[in-house]
Order: structure tokens, then sequence, then C-alpha cells
């Protein structure tokens, strides 16, 4: 039993899950590109303005607007960095009182 337990970790720790990337491969980079929100998120500025659609809004409108043209989905809200948390959890809070059953935060995720 144990010669099995250890050559199983030996293989475990010994083999490759995934093939390797060739030695030759440079990956692109992607820290110049322009980031873009999607195209139905509302952003919410430093401030805490909500803008979609290109206009100014409160979170109720913009509960109204997603309902009434894509109903049952759910809502994509961008947060700028700097938007203190206390501020991003009231606007949450307000976009389902509004009838917002699911609400996604938008990140970006770094491949550090």
């Amino acid at each position: 039993m144990n010669v099995v337990f250890l050559l199983l970790i030996f293989l475990l720790v010994a083999g490759t899950v995934a093939r390797p990337l060739p030695g030759d491969l440079t990956l692109i980079e992607a820290e110049a590109l322009d980031a873009a929100p999607p195209p139905d998120a509302a952003v919410i500025l430093a401030d805490g303005t909500l803008v979609f659609g290109g206009t100014e809004g409160t979170p109720e409108d913009y509960v109204q607007e997603r309902l009434a043209t894509h109903p049952g989905e759910a809502l994509r809200i961008v947060p700028d960095r700097d938007l203190p948390a206390a501020r991003l959890v009231g606007i949450v809070a307000r976009l389902r009182e509004a009838g917002a059953t699911e609400v996604r935060i938008v990140t970006e995720r770094a491949l550090r």
C-alpha cells in the first residue's frame, strides 16, 4: 500500500498536466490596448455617477431600461477603481430594490 501511494505521489509531481508551451513562443502583450466596457453595461464613475447608453442616469432608470429591452438578463456594471466600496454596495442595493434580480460587476483580471 505504501509503495502504491508513493508511486502515485511521484507520478503526480513528476508528470505534466498540460503540454508546455513551445520555447520560442512569444505571447501577446495586451497592456497597451484600450479597455472598453461591454456595450450593455453601465459605468459607475469614481464620484458615483452612473452612465449607460452614453448618458447619465439613476440606478432605477438603468434597471427599467434593461428590463424593457433584455428581460431576465443580468445587469452588468463597470465600477471605477477609485469608487469607494460603500458607495458601490449602495448602488447595487438600489439596483436590486429597483427590480434587478442579478447584478454582475465587470472587473479586470491581470495575468501576474
